[in-house]
């Protein structure tokens, strides 16, 4: 079947990389999502189908709820890689859905002395260049970095098994918050979705995943942020935040940001949210969303944070209110008359 995706564009020299090796650790960003955790799977189920020896790793801590029954996969850090494969003398690392091995958090330091390829598809950050040693295979266009690991299986001249359609529909879904985020210019997004349906992958199953199995905690905990929240520039900003005494209570499982900013940015006129939660004593983490008028990826990398145009997150210091207040200024040049 074909999807519509030229398979060239997928970087020769990554190609190669993954053919001369023997022995790979996947490894993903800090904290990773459905996006990173379907890429790594899929390309581990690839790979060991090429006769390669695999490892997926990922520093964590993994909050999704949509994740528990994947994350089974995952190797534990060890203090030494190399104990983890029989071929130790060719070991490399692929890092995936993230611009390099600083964002992997405590597995950087346990990496540096791998030679390393990087596949990811965000536009708002630095990636290092692409070289024999070190592939670099960018695509900022792509809704997902599922759909670059759709394309490297391809440009392996493997066909998809039922497992890995399923991986590869489920970070895409996860992405694009169920093809909600996709605009006209997405179609060769949605001739890969068929495709991946056509090698077993239902999205009725994969929707269960994303949206199912939430506690009533969870609910109650959204209840508890929408009841908080203030509205700014006329109603086209909307801010909340969760305290952390409500960190205490709830725990990271009772989150659902996903059902949050989508309830959030349903309000007529809203163009952006933000929602700071108080994690610590003296930091916060942001969540921003926006419609299309909002590059809110370029607001989190003003803060070190990183994203996409409608999707994007950072960590920062400070408590709710002095956090919301360098916020809004951020927000003024984009929303203020």
């Amino acid at each position: 079947m074909n999807s519509g995706l030229n398979n060239p564009d997928v970087q020769k020299d990554l190609v190669e990389f993954i053919k001369t090796g023997s022995s790979f650790i996947i490894a993903g960003h800090k904290e990773p999502d459905g996006d990173c955790v379907g890429s790594q799977l899929a390309l581990r189920s690839a790979l060991l189908r090429l006769g390669k020896e695999t490892a997926v790793c990922s520093a964590g801590p993994y909050k999704r709820t949509e994740l528990y029954d994947f994350v089974k996969q995952f190797c534990e850090i060890p203090e030494n890689f190399d104990s983890l494969f029989k071929q130790k003398d060719d070991i490399r690392v692929i890092i995936v859905d993230c611009s390099g091995r600083e964002r992997t958090g405590e597995l950087h330091d346990l990496l540096k002395k791998y030679p390393y390829a990087i596949i990811d598809h965000h536009a708002a950050v630095t990636h290092p260049p692409s070289t024999a040693e070190a592939p670099v295979y960018i695509e900022a266009t792509s809704p997902s970095c599922t759909l670059l690991i759709f394309k490297l299986i391809k440009a392996l001249g493997m066909e998809l098994t039922q497992e890995e359609a399923e991986l590869l529909l489920f970070g895409l879904c996860t992405d694009t918050g169920f093809f909600r985020h996709m605009t006209e210019k997405n179609s060769y997004a949605f001739n890969a979705a068929a495709e991946m349906i056509h090698y077993g992958a239902s999205p009725k199953k994969i929707f269960n995943i994303i949206n199912g199995g939430k506690s009533l905690n969870s609910r109650k905990l959204i209840g508890n942020i929408l009841a908080r929240t203030e509205s700014y520039y006329d109603g086209r900003l909307l801010v909340s935040c969760e305290k952390l005494e409500e960190y205490s209570i709830f725990g990271f499982e009772s989150r659902d940001s996903d059902s949050l900013n989508q309830m959030m940015l349903s309000i007529k006129g809203v163009e952006a949210t933000i929602i700071i939660r108080q994690e610590s004593a003296d930091n916060c983490t942001v969540s921003l969303r926006s419609t299309d008028k909002i590059n809110v990826a370029e607001i989190a990398a003003s803060f070190n944070g990183g994203g996409h145009k409608n999707a994007a997150g950072l960590s920062i210091k400070g408590d709710i209110s002095s956090v919301k207040q360098i916020l809004l200024k951020s927000f003024s040049n984009y929303l203020g008359n």
